[in-house]
């Protein structure tokens, strides 16, 4: 059975980011979150719970190291919370403040967005 995507939800300038990775990097990122979209996991991931719950990084090995994070457990949509250029082998303090503070704009999203399904379900 088949089920249709859902939605990718950029958070700040993840999106941008993005954009302006080398383009091999973009089509891998691009692809990967084409299958999380479908529900599947990618091909190279790893749990990011100092980022948040459920934040998932999606690494991308093409000659230099770029990372997305994102999270998938709301149902509305997969949120794209940010994207980067790794230049050290831990990740950069930086790219998980913003991570998190990302996590928690989406997390406020989601729930506004289950508020109002609510509200149209009890008037």
């Amino acid at each position: 059975m088949r089920h249709d995507p859902r939605d990718l939800l950029w958070v700040g300038t993840s999106r941008d980011d993005l954009c302006r990775f080398p383009d091999r990097a973009r089509r891998i990122a691009g692809y990967e979150l084409f299958r999380v979209q479908q529900g599947l996991a990618p091909d190279d991931m790893k749990p990011m719970p100092d980022v948040g719950r459920g934040v998932q990084e999606i690494r991308v090995r093409c000659g230099s190291e770029h990372r997305v994070f994102y999270v998938a457990k709301f149902r509305e949509a997969v949120y794209v919370l940010h994207a980067f250029e790794k230049t050290t082998r831990a990740t950069a303090r930086r790219d998980i403040e913003l991570g998190r503070d990302r996590y928690r704009i989406a997390l406020r999203h989601s729930r506004s967005m289950r508020g109002a399904c609510a509200r149209r379900e009890n008037p």
